[in-house]
């Protein structure tokens, strides 16, 4: 993880906003139903994106993850409940796509002052609409082969950078992106990096 970590901090632009996390970490019921131990793992610094949406005990995780990453300086935030992200006193709030746009006018209603939020974003049109809605930073993806979406069609090193390079809000990789390939988007204008496996999978082989 550290390795990951420390690549990730290297992507970021000179002069690019220094309090945007280079490490994010993306939780998912399925490969990391038990986020805990490793975001206790994470540089101080990064940030949680809390998902497990099929999840039934969400709000008591997103509760205890909020504590956690307190502690620990972490930014917690909450995918696609806004109400959530404010009951737990989260650090912002990341939209899946398809709610960019549609509940734009919700979301501004819950958004608290110093909030952080993200949106994912699979294409050009895809990160313009987030840049109209007012977030802060896009998840671009998938950019390389991903066990989440398997035989999903991937972006690559240069239609990634292509597309980041063009974007009016920074872009973070999603999909794919571990210590073993974030060597393929250094020249992007990345501001850092998404991923479930790159940081569980070695968490995995070294807990």
């Amino acid at each position: 993880m550290r390795s990951l970590a420390d690549q990730a901090r290297r992507l970021k632009p000179p002069g690019e906003n220094t309090a945007l996390p280079s490490l994010i970490l993306m939780t998912d019921s399925r490969r990391l139903a038990e986020p805990e131990p490793v975001v206790c793992r994470l540089p101080r610094g990064s940030a949680v994106i809390l998902r497990h949406y099929d999840d039934p005990d969400r709000t008591a995780l997103a509760d205890r993850l909020s504590g956690l990453c307190r502690r620990l300086g972490i930014r917690l935030l909450i995918a696609g409940d806004g109400r959530l992200a404010v009951a737990v006193t989260a650090g912002g709030l990341h939209l899946p796509e398809t709610l960019v746009a549609r509940a734009s006018r919700t979301w501004r209603l819950w958004r608290r002052p110093g909030w952080l939020v993200t949106a994912a974003a699979h294409s050009p049109a895809a990160i313009m609409s987030a840049a109209r809605a007012g977030v802060d930073a896009v998840l671009l993806s998938p950019v390389f082969p991903t066990e989440s979406h398997p035989g999903a069609r991937v972006l690559g090193p240069l239609l990634f950078a292509r597309w980041a390079i063009r974007s009016p809000l920074p872009v973070y990789a999603l999909g794919g992106v571990s210590a073993a390939t974030i060597g393929r988007i250094a020249a992007s204008t990345a501001v850092g990096v998404a991923t479930i496996g790159g940081l569980h999978d070695r968490a995995t082989r070294t807990g």
